[in-house]
């Protein structure tokens, strides 16, 4: 698929940023870096699942670990340092197809020669107001993020799926006691995954179970749940010290459906990695970065190096098209 590029004005970006988390931040970094004054548009989440995380101690460079947050004020200064423009601004609409691509903020138009998709993906949660005060002080929706802060504790992981059943094995590494709950008394997980969970001895399950309260919020860390068996309706409290979600993600490229080749839970399909496509024929000048194409590892460093990827493709795509 060949573009046709018309005559630009002197409002065309060369490349906006859609996202403001690791995989955004860093192609903001080298876009910046490249000359390409890049526009970052924070969207609704700024900053990504990092922004809700407390200590990272598995990103390169931080032997000691560093707060969430921090890593991203960091990363928006750095891109800022080398002439990234960041807007707090939420996509509204998109014609992808355009050349300039023509993207709605608002009540405004931007006109770009590329845009990189960078909005990620969002945790699902229970939305119990106890869990989301908690979350970062004992509530997570990582495990690899966040087993290591398990060690030595009874925790609870929550679903029934292979995300769930997955989360469940690699959290006892770390923890004494897993105890998987699930709100039926069917799993969607696969068979094999399953009986692995079913066969570890750490690990109980609780079916027709659902989490009524996280208790803790007043000393901010988890010190137990309270839970409810929807057959009998009885009600207790199980004691753990740690809450993992395990019910998966939901992709944020909900604006992009219909304008471009997604599975079905909504990630985008990428050829090569980086280049959006539709009907299977890439996109000229549409690239995307981090979790809203990665279902499988979802950390901040390969985001990170998507993002860096994405950069490096639009640098490319840019200087073939003469910019």
């Amino acid at each position: 698929m060949t573009p046709e590029i018309t005559t630009p004005t002197p409002e065309t970006r060369d490349v906006v940023i859609l996202g403001s988390g690791c995989a955004g931040l860093t192609a903001a970094i080298y876009a910046a870096r490249s000359n390409l004054k890049p526009l970052v548009l924070e969207g609704h989440e700024p900053g990504g699942q990092l922004s809700i995380t407390t200590l990272v101690e598995n990103f390169p460079g931080w032997p000691d670990g560093i707060q969430g947050p921090e890593l991203i004020e960091n990363m928006k200064l750095q891109a800022q340092r080398f002439g990234a423009e960041l807007r707090m601004a939420h996509l509204s609409a998109a014609d992808l197809t355009a050349h300039p691509i023509k993207l709605t903020v608002g009540k405004d138009i931007i006109h770009t020669r590329t845009v990189i998709i960078a909005s990620g993906a969002s945790a699902r949660w229970l939305n119990l107001p106890s869990e989301q005060a908690l979350i970062g002080n004992g509530v997570s929706s990582c495990a690899t993020c966040d087993g290591f802060f398990a060690r030595g504790k009874e925790i609870a992981v929550i679903g029934g799926g292979d995300s769930a059943m997955e989360e469940a094995l690699f959290l006892t590494r770390f923890a004494t006691k897993v105890t998987l709950i699930n709100r039926t008394d069917r799993f969607r997980a696969s068979p094999i995954m399953l009986e692995r969970a079913k066969a570890h001895p750490s690990i109980r399950f609780m079916t027709s179970t659902i989490v009524e309260e996280v208790l803790g919020v007043e000393e901010k860390d988890v010190k137990g749940l309270r839970i409810k068996n929807t057959v009998s309706g009885e009600v207790s409290i199980l004691p753990v010290s740690f809450m993992f979600l395990g019910i998966g993600h939901i992709p944020n490229a909900q604006a992009f459906k219909g304008m471009m080749d997604l599975d079905e839970d909504g990630y985008i399909l990428a050829s090569d990695d980086v280049h959006c496509t539709l009907n299977g024929q890439v996109l000229p000048g549409v690239f995307c970065a981090g979790d809203i194409k990665d279902r499988k590892y979802r950390q901040a460093i390969t985001a990170a190096g998507s993002g860096c990827m994405a950069a490096l493709e639009v640098e490319k795509y840019l200087e073939a098209h003469g910019r």
